[in-house]
């Protein structure tokens, strides 16, 4: 386990230096139109306001590419999170001039430094510590709150932990640890993973690590149809990976080994035109005819994976089973997050991972409904896969 923010002994008056993710959508006025990022430090910055702590956010907008472009300046972001935080956020323009802003911080003060990503240093590949060391002059802690981003080893999320001790998680970094360890190392059973989303090769290390942890696993969306290809089945203009039709089997294979139940899609709904608007039906997955592609699991996978999901005690769910991006296509993942639901409701552990999940259980639920939806899409899912990511490694062990 790592240390986190409550393992601080007395704080008040002391800098804290704090990585967050609050990367969030701006329309073209740059207002910002989705503040779930923002709204999940919130419980991290007030306790170390609460405990007196001087609190200097650093995050990322974008991708500028090492280069002080406008267009992905955190201004518009500091000017939000007055709402959210009820006083005004102290904003630093840039690093090089941060002394002056540091020192007149008062107790419980909250400044934002503009985009780290600003500075080529921030994801150099190499192993120079020194913009890590200009940094950590600015802190007498770190702390590192950014889920999303504890994926990457840069020098805000991994490599200043190395430099300013002590270096502990917030609260939001300790919870996602915490929900997701305990789904995956310590289940109540039976344990069912949901993994769909359209490829099977960015799953491949997410289906391998899974195998050996649940008792059930839930394959659909696109990579059902490589699947069904590998053992023999007609499927249309599906989307499929030549490439992977061994994979598929050798999963398959060894999902029998472990003694794992296979839960696939056994019909499917299909149609000739992507946008919708063309002949939408249902047929079986192995018999899609050509010019038609799959797009959602059909009505009697929907139900047997909302059988598989409601006798479930613990659930993680990656990816979802259709283009629920488009109405007529989100059935089947709506009655997969609403078994999660009912499931949760009678007392199982559900979190749910990856973007495009966290997108659709955002859409058709409340998070409320979950135990945990990560914050992070490429973090959780290399958490999962049982990677070692940079941004948790460097933080200090309990």
């Amino acid at each position: 386990m790592k240390k986190s923010i409550k393992d601080l002994g007395d704080i008040r008056g002391k800098r804290a230096l704090v990585r967050v993710d609050i990367n969030v959508p701006l329309d073209e006025n740059k207002n910002v139109t989705d503040d779930t990022r923002i709204q999940a430090i919130v419980p991290t910055v007030n306790y170390l306001k609460e405990k007196g702590a001087k609190i200097i956010l650093m995050a990322h907008l974008g991708r500028p590419k090492g280069e002080k472009n406008p267009e992905f300046t955190l201004e518009p972001v500091a000017k939000y999170m007055v709402k959210v935080f009820g006083e005004d956020i102290m904003f630093i323009p840039s690093v090089e001039g941060m002394a002056p802003y540091v020192e007149n911080l008062k107790d419980g003060q909250i400044a934002l430094l503009e985009n780290i990503r600003y500075y080529k240093a921030e994801e150099a590949k190499d192993d120079d510590m020194t913009f890590a060391q200009e940094l950590a002059q600015y802190g007498d802690f770190y702390v590192n709150d950014a889920f999303g981003a504890a994926h990457r080893n840069h020098t805000s999320t991994s490599k200043l932990a190395k430099i300013l001790k002590p270096a502990v998680s917030g609260l939001l970094m300790e919870k996602e640890i915490r929900c997701l360890s305990q789904a995956l190392d310590n289940p109540t059973r039976p344990f069912t993973a949901v993994v769909g989303g359209a490829k099977v090769s960015s799953k491949i290390g997410v289906l391998e690590n899974l195998l050996d942890k649940v008792d059930n696993m839930i394959i659909g969306g696109g990579m059902a149809y490589t699947f069904v290809k590998a053992r023999g089945g007609k499927i249309g203009n599906s989307i499929c990976e030549d490439d992977q039709l061994e994979v598929a089997n050798a999963i398959v294979k060894k999902a029998q080994e472990k003694g794992v139940k296979l839960v696939m899609a056994t019909d499917v709904l299909v149609t000739d035109d992507f946008s919708g608007n063309g002949t939408n039906k249902f047929v079986k997955i192995d018999e899609i005819p050509d010019g038609f592609e799959g797009v959602d699991a059909g009505e009697e996978s929907r139900k047997a994976f909302a059988e598989v999901l409601k006798s479930s005690k613990t659930i993680l769910m990656n990816g979802p089973v259709g283009a629920f991006e488009n109405p007529k296509f989100a059935e089947g993942t709506k009655a997969v997050l609403t078994a999660i639901v009912e499931a949760t409701k009678n007392g199982a552990t559900s979190v749910i991972g990856g973007g495009d999940s966290v997108s659709a259980a955002k859409k058709f639920c409340k998070a409320e409904d979950f135990t945990h939806v990560s914050t992070g899409g490429g973090a959780s899912l290399e958490f999962i896969e049982g990677k070692i990511l940079p941004g948790v490694a460097a933080l200090d062990d309990k």
